[in-house]
């Protein structure tokens, strides 16, 4: 399978992108990305950001995740649409909403988080692990995913 991956908002302002490895897919059902998303969760894939080519200008707005650390969302400021992640505890990654793939079907979640914030409403599909909060430094470790 390629690991190539484009995508961009819906007015198409804003495109990426790359063709690294993705470092970690996962869909985060708590409440900031229940917000953020206006559904149940947030289907977001992770990227190295040296390795994303983006056109366009994002907008971002800066939260506080219910890990305590920050995250900034970008949007485009013309449609709305959500498009991109960076989490404080990443800094050399960049998230991307699955949603916002030219080809979603290519996203593959390993876990759901935050399962704790979940709705009843929501059926966590995932055949990855689950985790009630954020996923553990021992799951992470196991993707050698650089942190700050």
């Amino acid at each position: 399978m390629s690991t190539s991956l484009s995508g961009g908002c819906a007015c198409g302002a804003i495109r990426y992108e790359s063709t690294a490895t993705p470092l970690i897919s996962w869909t985060c059902h708590c409440r900031d990305c229940q917000r953020a998303s206006g559904g149940a969760y947030c289907p977001v894939i992770y990227i190295p950001q040296a390795a994303l080519i983006i056109t366009g200008e994002s907008r971002y707005y800066e939260v506080q995740a219910a890990s305590g650390r920050s995250i900034n969302r970008g949007f485009c400021g013309k449609c709305g649409s959500p498009v991109f992640v960076k989490p404080a505890v990443w800094p050399d990654a960049l998230g991307v909403w699955a949603g916002s793939l030219d080809d979603p079907s290519r996203y593959q979640p390993v876990a759901d988080i935050w399962t704790a914030s979940a709705q009843p409403w929501d059926t966590l599909t995932s055949l990855g692990r689950k985790f009630a909060q954020g996923p553990t430094e021992e799951f992470l470790d196991e993707f050698h995913l650089p942190r700050g």
